[in-house]
């Protein structure tokens, strides 16, 4: 584990102070160990992570942000170190105040003035409203701390455009230094500008004085001439010169106003033209907007200002009018064209279609966009999905060309990679009972997905990935949610929900061919054999080399699962995604059916796999291996048997639990073939380097081992070991895990693999006794007239004689040998071998006619021995034998011969004590424990 990172700690900042947006460069520690680690950065409680560019862990350059606070800490967070401290500080300045004619580094808003006759804002130019220096004398900036001004002049500004300004505050800013005489002269030059106020009455006095000039010289004339003709003389012509004033005056008149007149009249023409230019500008500008607005994606201010023209112009007379709208008609329905093409353009986003349709459907469109864009995406599904096969039955032929001109060991790349059950089985010297299964083959084989599982992974995605918005969209067509829901709309909307509910059906059919083509594709891939004869062109298509495995299959099957589960999530219908089911369903039953099939293989070679290794019980690893193998594949089928939600059980089917039984009893069958094989084998057939024993036991005689070959007899002893262990624990346990993952008829297959392995017990341990007993009983009568002994001419009897000891000698040989296997085979083997020899014992004395007195008591001696020998191993055959050739014998009539013949057994007893503790009742007890 990583060790956590210190905290961020801030040590310097350049510069210190500064206006907002000053650039700043932060140094310290821990800053971070990239631009992803810093997650917060703060300058005087302003967030400034925006600006923020991480160069180092302890190097950060950033803008100021326009914080509250005049000082403050530099605070760095980040993921790797949490909330850091600061060292150092950064004052925060207040922005000088600039004219604008000063120079600056950024841009300075203008301001506005408040016009209170039309009130509103009103720009006025900057020049005559803020002069730079009103006073005309030089600037000399003071020193004086803008705080302690703030202080002294409370609410008040320096800002001379300001409501609230203060001209002390000004002369202390700007003229501190300033001389007394220069402060005269700025007095004088304020004088100026306000006498300038009253130049413009004057000038319209100085325009008008050569008229006042000439009125005033005609008045004079007119009085001088009244006072020297007198006034009746001049009355005529007086009058006479007042008219010609008059009309001089007008002609004159005429004269200077006909320009201006004229100007006046072409200004009032021009000014009228405007105002009708500027009252119906919006429907002049009109058509260029709409190519403006529809370059830039601006439907809804196109549809807008459609709306309203039409609402204003629609009806008009106005020829002007009626062409301007003709024209937004004529872009109006290019528009349509191009939302529709675009509304069935594909691939398209759900968002996309419902503003699409939206706008069509405000721009009053023909026909139903709407249904021609779920038409659209229907077909565009299916062509995906057509292509999508296509693409990977093309990308597979060509995989095989590839392979098959390099002749490259990997050229059957869809072959059956699944993982070998018994893998582990042939790396193991012995696999004990119970230890759990692993397969000794590495993950690779995942990553070698035939095209088929691919093909259906990407076939599935595409569907679940197209399909929610394709019924989504059918979702918002029938509730009307598409439109607007204003009263407006509402008209749109009850269309809409009309058109949806006459085409219901419509849409069930195509969701239904979605599902159809979705299904048939995938049992073109995997289950060709369950399509039409007509079907086979257009979804099948694949080379199927082998089928596909078991685990791949079951892999197949989640992936089909997920997929159902998707889309039952979007409510579609149960009755349409039934098809799904039924799919999954067969998927299921065919990967059982495969499982099985290559169970049976793998059971089948088993044969090859076992090393002869016996344990303490007499058993080797076969057992174990042929249990284990049956488990993992009932283990593999665990997610294929159970059944998910709206599915039914895999054995419903009547045909599908009889193939089930069939089946495993076929692979019970295969085994007990396997184990009559390797019992059987000739001893050239089998490959003996390999063969050991378990020499651990300190059970085991010294008559197999570790590097000695296995002969026929010690073969059918260990197949008969694991012959009674499958009897009495594999089978059963199989049977239980058979009912437990749910197998029908699991009695049946019990009952019928039962027999078949009793049968095959009994044929073993027949073949056994053949070649065991045979010899041992086959010597008994060349031994008992070995030197031409003759009962009835023969001695007194001095013991038992060699042939039965031979006899004895060979049993013990036998008892040995399957001692050395399997102690729990002896009672049963040496039963047998005593019937045998008894039999022919009983036979041999019911054929001799008579005996002698001596020759009765050798024979009664010989066969008391052999019965009190193998005692513990007789059976009622066994007594019934022994019992007929006592009784062929003649019986003893004096007490000598009865001592004698009880001398002569304990001598035999004494003599062959060592020979005959195999015999005794405590190693049968320890044998049947």
């Amino acid at each position: 584990m990583s060790r956590a990172r210190q905290p961020p700690l801030v040590t310097g900042i350049s510069p210190n102070e500064g206006i907002s947006w000053t650039k700043v460069t932060i140094r310290g520690e821990n800053l971070g160990t990239g631009p992803t680690d810093l997650i917060g950065l703060t300058i005087c409680g302003h967030n400034c992570l925006l600006t923020a560019e991480w160069m180092s862990a302890s190097k950060i350059v950033c803008r100021v942000g326009q914080a509250k606070n005049d000082k403050g800490d530099i605070i760095v967070t980040t993921k790797s170190g949490g909330k850091g401290t600061s060292t150092v500080s950064f004052k925060l300045l207040k922005p000088e105040k600039i004219g604008i004619l000063d120079q600056s580094a950024v841009w300075v808003d203008e301001m506005n003035y408040y016009d209170m006759r039309t009130d509103r804002n009103k720009g006025i130019p900057p020049l005559s409203l803020r002069p730079a220096n009103p006073l005309g004398i030089e600037i000399d900036k003071g020193r004086f701390p803008q705080k302690d001004l703030e202080a002294l002049f409370p609410g008040m500004s320096a800002d001379f455009t300001s409501e609230n300004f203060s001209a002390a505050w000004y002369l202390i800013e700007n003229h501190s230094t300033t001389s007394f005489d220069q402060l005269k002269t700025a007095v004088a030059n304020l004088k100026k500008q306000a006498n300038k106020k009253n130049e413009g009455s004057l000038a319209y006095v100085k325009g008008g004085l050569s008229t006042f000039f000439e009125a005033q010289d005609a008045l004079s004339a007119i009085h001088q001439k009244l006072e020297a003709d007198g006034t009746e003389k001049v009355e005529g012509s007086m009058t006479q010169k007042l008219e010609n004033v008059l009309n001089r005056a007008s002609n004159t008149a005429d004269t200077l106003f006909q320009e201006v007149l004229g100007r006046k009249d072409k200004a009032d023409s021009t000014r009228n033209a405007l105002n009708v230019l500027q009252r119906f500008k919006f429907l002049f500008n009109l058509p260029l907007n709409i190519e403006r607005n529809i370059q830039k994606g601006d439907y809804d201010v196109v549809i807008n200002d459609y709306e309203k023209a039409k609402s204003l112009f629609g009806k008009t007379e106005v020829q002007v009018f009626k062409k301007y709208y003709a024209e937004v008609e004529t872009r109006i329905e290019a528009l349509r064209e191009l939302l529709l093409d675009k509304l069935l353009e594909t691939p398209s986003t759900l968002h996309d279609q419902k503003r699409y349709i939206r706008y069509l459907s405000d721009l009053h469109a023909p026909g139903d966009p709407a249904w021609q864009c779920i038409g659209a995406q229907h077909q565009w599904i299916l062509q995906l999905m057509h292509n999508c096969k296509e693409s990977y039955v093309k990308e597979q032929k060509g995989k095989d060309i590839f392979f098959s001109l390099l002749h490259s060991p990997m050229v059957d790349l869809d072959s059956d990679v699944r993982p070998s059950p018994i893998g582990h089985l042939s790396q193991t010297a012995s696999l004990k009972r119970g230890s759990s299964f692993q397969s000794g083959r590495d993950d690779a084989w995942r990553y070698k997905a035939p095209q088929q599982v691919v093909f259906v992974e990407k076939l599935t995605k595409l569907v679940v990935s197209q399909l929610p918005n394709f019924w989504k969209l059918w979702i918002s067509y029938v509730n009307g949610s598409l439109f607007s829901e204003t009263a407006e709309k509402s008209g749109q909307m009850e269309r809409s929900k009309k058109n949806a509910r006459q085409r219901q059906n419509d849409f069930k059919k195509m969701i239904q061919e979605v599902m159809h083509s979705l299904v048939k594709l995938i049992r073109g891939a995997l289950l060709p054999f369950s399509l039409r004869e007509g079907e086979s062109r257009q979804y099948g298509g694949w080379e199927m080399k082998s089928e596909l495995s078991g685990q791949w299959l079951t892999h197949v099957i989640q992936t089909v699962r997920l997929s159902s589960e998707s889309l039952t999530a979007l409510e579609i219908p149960n009755d349409m995604l039934q098809i799904i089911q039924d799919l999954i369903l067969d998927l299921r039953v065919r990967c059982i059916i495969v499982t099985l099939q290559h169970t049976a293989e793998d059971i089948k070679r088993l044969a090859e796999k076992e090393d002869w290794v016996v344990d303490n019980e007499g058993l080797t690893s076969l057992p174990s291996q042929f249990e284990q193998c049956i488990i993992h594949s009932l283990q593999s089928l665990k997610t294929v048997l159970d059944c998910k939600p709206g599915e039914a059980s895999v054995f419903q089917q009547q045909k599908t639990q009889e193939d089930v039984c069939q089946l495993s009893i076929g692979i019970m069958q295969v085994f007990i073939d396997c184990l009559e094989q390797l019992s059987t084998k000739p001893d050239g057939d089998i490959d003996t380097a390999h063969l050991s024993v378990d020499v651990s036991s300190p059970d085991l005689f010294g008559s197999i081992h570790e590097d000695s070959s296995l002969s026929s007899e010690q073969r059918l002893l260990i197949a008969l070991s694991n012959c009674r262990y499958l009897e009495r624990h594999t089978f059963l346990n199989i049977a239980e895990h058979f009912e437990k993952h749910g197998f029908q008829g699991v009695e049946k297959i019990t009952q019928v693999s039962m027999e078949s392995l009793k049968e095959l017990d009994q044929r073993l341990f027949e073949t056994y006794i053949e070649f065991k007993a045979d010899p041992i009983v086959g010597s008994l009568e060349p031994g008992i007239y070995a030197g031409y002994f003759d009962w009835k001419d023969c001695l007194v009897p001095a013991g038992v004689r060699n042939y039965l000891k031979e006899a004895l000698v060979n049993i013990i040989a036998v008892h040995a040998e399957v001692f050395t296997i399997s102690k729990d085979l002896v009672p049963r083997v040496m039963s047998r071998v005593v019937e045998a020899v008894s039999e022919e014992l009983s036979r041999l004395m019911q054929c001799v006619s008579s005996f002698s007195k001596n020759g009765a008591l050798q024979a009664r001696l010989e066969i008391c021995a052999l019965r009190d020998t193998v005692a513990i191993y007789l059976t009622p055959e066994s007594n019934s034998s022994f019992k007929q050739a006592l009784e062929a014998l003649p019986q003893l009539s004096s007490g000598t011969d009865k001592k004698l013949l009880e001398e002569l057994l304990n001598k035999f007893k004494s003599s062959m004590h060592l020979q005959l503790t195999c015999f005794q009742a405590s190693s049968s007890a320890m044998v049947k424990t």
